[in-house]
C-alpha cells in the first residue's frame, strides 16, 4: 500500500526540453468552413503509430524529468492519502431473496470481493467475485455489474480489461463454483435476468463508435452468435439501459438522449421477451418508469420542467389522459429520482443547491401537507438515496455527507420516521471531523443569477485574504455535484487551502433552468460563473488572489480550460484530468464515441448558428499568445469518453503559442482510460502527483 512510487520509465530518454510536436496542417472541413489542426496527426485509433506513441512517452518523459525534485514530496502525499483508507472496509449489507449480500476489501489489496450469505444463522460466508484474483497478470480491471439469477443458482457479471468501457459479459455457476466458457464480448457493464434464471439481457456496442446499439438475450450454454435480438435502437442520438422493476414484475429497455426518453417494458416472466413503450417518444419528453401492485409510477417533465411524480394503470400507460398527478410540479424543487416502496413514495429532491429526500405518504393523495422531509444533521450536508432491492422493506436507507465529514450510513423506518445508524466511513490518519467545517455560499453572476458555492476548510484557517484556494467544478449534462466528503481533500484543507465547488450552470443544483442555462447557445455561462466565483472569494477574504488554482475533469476539463482562456491572470495553476478540449472537431466526426448523442448537449457543428458558438468557446481553438497558468494534465491512452489526442492536441498548441514560461506538463497512462487506474489505492498515484505540482507552484512544496 505504501510502495515506493514505480519506475520513471528510467529507460526512456530524459529531453533537455518540452516536446515540440510536429506540425502537419490538416484541413478539418465542415459546413461551415474549413480549420486547418497542424496537430491532427496525433490521432490514432489503432494506439499503435510509432510516431504518436513515442510522441506521447516523451511528453512521460519530461513530466517525470520535470517533477523528480517533487518524487519525495509525492510519495509522501501518496502514502498520507492512502494511510487515510481503513485497511478492510465493507458495504452495510442487503438482503435480496433470503441473501445479505455485500462487498469488502482485505487488507491492503487494491479491488473488491463480492460476498454474500444466506439469511441463516451460522451461514458462511460465500465469496462470488474476487476482484483481486481476477485482476491478476492485468494493468488494467473493473468489474461493471454483476447479478445473481432469480434462483440464485448462477452469476453473471461484466468486465473490462483495458479501460475503454467495452466489457466483457462472463458467468459463473454458483453451485458448482467454476466459471462458465461463455464470453460475450464488447458490452455495457448492464445486465438483466429473466424470471426462467437461464435468459440473459444484455446491451451490444458498435464497436468503432462505442454507442449502444442492440439489446440481445443470451441462453446460458448457448453460443453468442446465437443470441436473439430483442430490440434494436436506429436513432443513433439515444443511448440504451436495462433494468428489473423493483417489482420484479417487468423488465425495462431505456432508450435515452439528451432532451427525450423513451422506456419499454416486458414482462419479467414473458418468454417472448415481447418489449412495447410504457409511452411513445416525444420531442422533449423525459420519464422514470417503476412499477407498484397494478400501476407504473411515473416522473415526468410534461407540464413540469423540474418533474412531477404520475401514476397509471400498466395497461393505459400509453394513453396520459389517463395518468393522474400524485406529487405536483413545484417551481423551486427538482424532484432528480425516485424509489417505489409498498409503503412510503421516496423522492431525492433539490432545490437551493443541496439535495433532499422527501418520503410521501400513498395515502394522502397530491396533499404534500402529508409528507415528510429527512432531517439533516448539518446545513451544508447532503442526502443520498441507496438502493435497495426489496419493495416491501420497511426501511429506506440514505446516506449523509459534507466536506466535512465522511458518509454516515443511514436506515430510515418508513412508518415511523425513526432513523437507525448504519455506518460511518472510517477515516484514518489522525483525521477528526471537528477541526473541519463546510458552509454554502452564493456567488452573483454577470448577469445576476446567484450562483451556489460548497466551501470548505479547517477552522483554524484565517480568512483574512491570505489563504490558497483550491476550486472544482463541472458544469455539463446536468450533472449536480455534490457537496459530498472527500478525504483526499483533507490533505489540501491541513495545509491552509479553502476548497470549493462551484456550482456552476450546466448542472442542475438550482433546478432544470439551471441546466438549460449552461448548455447550447447558454454554454459560455458556465465559464463565467467558474470566474464569478473566483472572484466572490477572493473579495471577500476568503482566499488570496493569486492563490487560486482550479481543476476539472472531462466536461469539467473542458471548464478549467475554457477558463485558462478567458481569465488566466485569475489562476496560478490549473489542474485538467481527461479534458474535453476540442469541441468542434470532435462533434463533427460521428465515429468518435459519444459523438451523435450529444448535439443536444454542445450543439450540432453542422448548423451555422451552433458551429460559430461552439468555436468561439473550444479551448483548444482559442488557445492564443498570452501567459496561461502552470497547466498540469492528466489522459489515458485507452479513454473511450475523451479520446486521448483532444489533450495531446491542446498541450502540443498552448507549447506552441503561450507567451509564458511556467510548466505546461502531460501525463499519459498507457495502461487506462477515462476513469484513470482501476485500483483502490493506485488510483491515489495520479492524485499525488496532482497536490505536489500544486504546492510546488504555490511555493508550499518543502
Amino acid at each position: 500500500m505504501t510502495a515506493p512510487l514505480p519506475d520513471r520509465r528510467v529507460h526512456d530518454p530524459v529531453p533537455a526540453a518540452a516536446p515540440r510536436a510536429r506540425r502537419a496542417p490538416h484541413p478539418v472541413v465542415s459546413p461551415n468552413g474549413t480549420r486547418i489542426d497542424e496537430y491532427y496527426w496525433l490521432r490514432d485509433d489503432t494506439r499503435e503509430s510509432p510516431d504518436v506513441l513515442a510522441h506521447l512517452r516523451q511528453e512521460n518523459a519530461y513530466a517525470d524529468a520535470v517533477l523528480a525534485p517533487l518524487a519525495s514530496l509525492e510519495q509522501r502525499l501518496y502514502d498520507e492519502l492512502v494511510g487515510r483508507l481503513a485497511p478492510e472496509d465493507a458495504t452495510v449489507p442487503v438482503l435480496y431473496r433470503g441473501w445479505w449480500y455485500w462487498t469488502r476489501f482485505d487488507a491492503g489489496r487494491e479491488y473488491r470481493l463480492h460476498v454474500r450469505r444466506a439469511d441463516q444463522p451460522g451461514a458462511p460466508e460465500e465469496v462470488l467475485l474476487d476482484g483481486n484474483a481476477l485482476a491478476t497478470g492485468l494493468e488494467y480491471f473493473q468489474i461493471g455489474d454483476w447479478s445473481v439469477s432469480p434462483d440464485g443458482r448462477t452469476l453473471a457479471y461484466t468486465q473490462d480489461t483495458v479501460g475503454r468501457r467495452q466489457y466483457e459479459l462472463r458467468v459463473r455457476d454458483l453451485l458448482g463454483n467454476r466459471l462458465l466458457d461463455e464470453r460475450v464480448p464488447n458490452v455495457e457493464p448492464q445486465i438483466v435476468w429473466a424470471d426462467d434464471g437461464s435468459t440473459l439481457l444484455y446491451i451490444e456496442k458498435d464497436p468503432e463508435t462505442l454507442l449502444s446499439v442492440r439489446v440481445r438475450a443470451h441462453r446460458i450454454g448457448s453460443a453468442p452468435e446465437q443470441d436473439r435480438l430483442v430490440y434494436e435502437e436506429a436513432d443513433h442520438s439515444y443511448y440504451l439501459g436495462i433494468s428489473r422493476s423493483r417489482s420484479e414484475r417487468f423488465l425495462f429497455i431505456t432508450c435515452a438522449s439528451t432532451e427525450q426518453t423513451e422506456w419499454l417494458q416486458a414482462p419479467a416472466g414473458d418468454p417472448a421477451l415481447a418489449f412495447r413503450p410504457v409511452l411513445p417518444r416525444s420531442d422533449g419528453h423525459e420519464y422514470d418508469v417503476e412499477h407498484l401492485d397494478g400501476d407504473f409510477i411515473i416522473r415526468t417533465n410534461r407540464g413540469a420542467p423540474n418533474f412531477r411524480i404520475m401514476r397509471v394503470p400498466v395497461s393505459d400507460s400509453t394513453d396520459v389522459a389517463a395518468w393522474r398527478e400524485v406529487v405536483p410540479h413545484r417551481a423551486d424543487v427538482l424532484v432528480e429520482h425516485f424509489e417505489v416502496s409498498t409503503r412510503r413514495l421516496a423522492l431525492a429532491e433539490r432545490s437551493g443547491g443541496l439535495s433532499r429526500i422527501r418520503l410521501h405518504d400513498w395515502t394522502h393523495g397530491t396533499a404534500l401537507a402529508g409528507d415528510f422531509l429527512v432531517p439533516v444533521d448539518e446545513p451544508g450536508a447532503t442526502l443520498a438515496l441507496i438502493g435497495t432491492p426489496d419493495i416491501d422493506s420497511p426501511l429506506l436507507r440514505y446516506a449523509q455527507s459534507s466536506l466535512a465529514t465522511p458518509d454516515t450510513i443511514y436506515d430510515l423506518e418508513l412508518d415511523t420516521g425513526k432513523r437507525h445508524w448504519r455506518k460511518t466511513d472510517a477515516v484514518l490518519g489522525g483525521f477528526d471531523a471537528r477541526n473541519y467545517t463546510a458552509r454554502l455560499v452564493f456567488a452573483t453572476a454577470a448577469d445576476g443569477a446567484r450562483i451556489p458555492v460548497s466551501v470548505a476548510m479547517r477552522r483554524d484557517t484565517p480568512l483574512d485574504g491570505s489563504a490558497p484556494l483550491y476550486q472544482y467544478g463541472y458544469g455539463a449534462y446536468g450533472y449536480s455535484m455534490d457537496p459530498d466528503f472527500r478525504s483526499s481533500w483533507v490533505s489540501l484543507m491541513d495545509r491552509g487551502f479553502v476548497v470549493a465547488i462551484a456550482h456552476v450552470r450546466g448542472g442542475q443544483e438550482m433546478g432544470r433552468s439551471w441546466y438549460d442555462g449552461g448548455r447550447l447557445l447558454n454554454k459560455r455561462n458556465s465559464f463565467t460563473d467558474f470566474v464569478a466565483v473566483t472572484d466572490a472569494l477572493v473579495r471577500d477574504g476568503t482566499c488570496a488572489a493569486g492563490r487560486v488554482v482550479a481543476q476539472g475533469g472531462s466536461a469539467g476539463g473542458l471548464l478549467v480550460a475554457a477558463v485558462a482562456n478567458l481569465a488566466p491572470e485569475r489562476y496560478r495553476a490549473i489542474v485538467a484530468h481527461v479534458p474535453f478540449v476540442d469541441v468542434v472537431t470532435t462533434m463533427l466526426d460521428e465515429s468518435i464515441p459519444l459523438t451523435t448523442n450529444e448535439y443536444d448537449q454542445w450543439g450540432d457543428p453542422r448548423q451555422r448558428a451552433s458551429y460559430a458558438y461552439m468555436l468561439s468557446y473550444s479551448p483548444y481553438d482559442n488557445v492564443r499568445a498570452q501567459d496561461y497558468p502552470a497547466t498540469l494534465v492528466f489522459t489515458g491512452l485507452w479513454d473511450s469518453q475523451v479520446q486521448y489526442f483532444e489533450p495531446a492536441k491542446w498541450v502540443a498548441r498552448l507549447r506552441a503559442l503561450r507567451t509564458d514560461t511556467r510548466p505546461l506538463l502531460l501525463c499519459v497512462d498507457m495502461n487506462a482510460g477515462h476513469g484513470g487506474r482501476s485500483g483502490r489505492f493506485q488510483r491515489y498515484r495520479e492524485t499525488a502527483r496532482e497536490y505536489a505540482f500544486l504546492l510546488w507552484q504555490l511555493g508550499l512544496a518543502p
